[in-house]
């Protein structure tokens, strides 16, 4: 069956940095769209970025632009998330999902599982 398994989540001071890994079996990972999304306390679920199927193409938050980095190795049927420059407000459960393409990640077709990111001040 699907499945998307993130890991990499934790506890860093604000200015640090994390690496997200979300590692898919179940589809072939290689045609998928994929992207990152984070949940905070109390508030909505919200798109981070996303990355094509073959990694060409990469979409971010206004917010993480500069800070963040999405790229996936498609061998290892793995996407990343490289979290730099941390502040408190990043705080939340990170969730990787998949899609046909970029514009389908409004409606995923699989989610993950989620890590947290707990970013102290």
């Amino acid at each position: 069956q699907v499945q998307l398994v993130e890991s990499g989540g934790g506890l860093v001071q604000a200015g640090g940095s994390l690496r997200l890994s979300c590692a898919a079996s179940g589809f072939t990972f290689s045609s998928y769209a994929m992207g990152w999304f984070r949940q905070a306390p109390g508030k909505e679920r919200e798109f981070v970025g996303a990355i094509s199927w073959s990694g060409g193409s990469t979409y971010y938050k206004d917010a993480v632009k500069g800070r963040f980095t999405i790229s996936r190795d498609n061998a290892k049927n793995t996407v990343y998330l490289q979290l730099n420059s941390l502040k408190p407000e990043d705080t939340a459960v990170y969730y990787c999902a998949s899609a046909w393409d970029v514009d389908g990640l409004g409606h995923p077709l699989y989610w993950g599982q989620g890590t947290q990111v707990t970013v102290s001040s």
